[in-house]
């Protein structure tokens, strides 16, 4: 990076902005802000700091300290997915805001179902981000690779016995992952840390299984931000699973109609649906949860902490805090808070205070 460049970052404080764009990114921002999302490899967040080097603040964050008063606020909107070349040419001054908005080398989270659809192409600019000047980890012998050169494994990362193709796009294995033997992975893929995938499983590009996360089954161009099982088989195909979430055992989506005609999803911003393209699976908020054998229509939208159970195909939108899918019931909010504090034992972490507190106030607003 120039030392203009330096002197620049020294003298601004990064604001990532989603209050226009926050509700029509539902269901993923109504516990987090638009900058928090998981998109490739890292989150957006994430991307701006190791592009600047320096912290970079939402707006309303209070996770971290108080703003600077030695420095300029430069706002931008949250849900700007940035790569090198844009911030270096933004920098620069080449280029606005509004202009990159027309270029390739950057992309813009308008709905919910673009997190799958750009990952892909976020996969890819987070592996040159996260890898150059880097040496990989040796791959063990018992691994069957395809393209090793497109292969990036971090310190920990356990595989024996299984296949990974990178000809079709790069593979990040993450610190302290783990794929079991008998997996079968194709690129663009990216394994977050201390994540697994499970004996014999199955994942075509672009799919991201997040930190903690745990992948079984068939899974095909998706995204499990974090603390989330798909540990069973089942399909999972061009869907967005937020965190802290369980699919049971069994549990599929449909990502195609049966006709090839677009596919509507449940807009909350707007009241009603909006078409996503000719493929959309499954769009599932923090906290929810599926019921073993669990049939979910195409572009099915569910909020948060719903518990999903019912025969055939479920309801294209499950609203949070259901209690069931057809007609469901209202999840009590003290069970609702006694079950994610169980799920989250699981995975040694606690329930804390400014969960609770965020889901009272989703919950009152119901």
């Amino acid at each position: 990076m120039h030392s203009d460049f330096i002197v620049f970052l020294n003298m601004i404080q990064l604001v990532l902005d989603d209050t226009n764009i926050r509700q029509h990114l539902f269901p993923f921002t109504l516990t987090r802000p638009a900058a928090d999302i998981r998109i490739g490899i890292l989150t957006i967040r994430q991307k701006w700091e190791k592009l600047l080097g320096i912290k970079v603040r939402v707006n309303g964050d209070e996770y971290l300290e108080p703003p600077r008063t030695d420095t300029q606020p430069v706002v931008f909107a949250g849900n700007i997915v940035p790569t090198r070349d844009f911030v270096e040419q933004l920098l620069k001054g080449d280029y606005t805001q509004e202009d990159f908005m027309q270029q390739s080398s950057v992309r813009m989270l308008q709905h919910p179902w673009h997190i799958f659809e750009y990952n892909d192409w976020a996969i890819r600019e987070d592996f040159k981000l996260v890898t150059e000047g880097r040496q990989t980890q040796p791959l063990p012998s018992s691994v069957v690779c395809i393209r090793p050169e497109n292969i990036f494994l971090e310190e920990g990362a356990k595989l024996q016995y299984c296949i990974l193709n990178a000809e079709a796009g790069p593979i990040y294995i993450g610190r302290n992952t783990e794929i079991m033997e008998g997996a079968s992975i194709r690129g663009p893929f990216a394994l977050c840390e201390g994540a697994a995938v499970k004996m014999g499983t199955r994942i075509y590009g672009a799919t991201t299984i997040g930190p903690y996360c745990l992948a079984g089954g068939e899974i095909k161009n998706s995204v499990l931000f974090g603390y989330s099982n798909k540990a069973h088989d089942g399909y999972l195909g061009d869907a967005v699973i937020g965190e802290w979430c369980n699919l049971g055992a069994g549990t599929t989506n449909s990502n195609i109609k049966n006709t090839a005609s677009n596919v509507k999803v449940w807009n909350e911003a707007d009241g009603h649906y909006l078409s996503a393209g000719i493929k959309c699976g499954l769009l599932m908020g923090d906290y929810s949860r599926s019921s073993i054998n669990t049939s979910f229509n195409t572009g099915t939208v569910t909020g948060v902490c719903a518990n999903i159970f019912g025969e055939g195909l479920l309801p294209k939108y499950i609203p949070s805090f259901s209690w069931g899918a057809h007609k469901p019931a209202r999840y009590e909010f003290e069970k609702a808070l006694s079950d994610i504090a169980n799920w989250k034992k699981l995975k040694n972490h606690l329930l804390t205070e400014k969960e609770i507190q965020q889901l009272q106030h989703i919950f009152d607003r119901l």
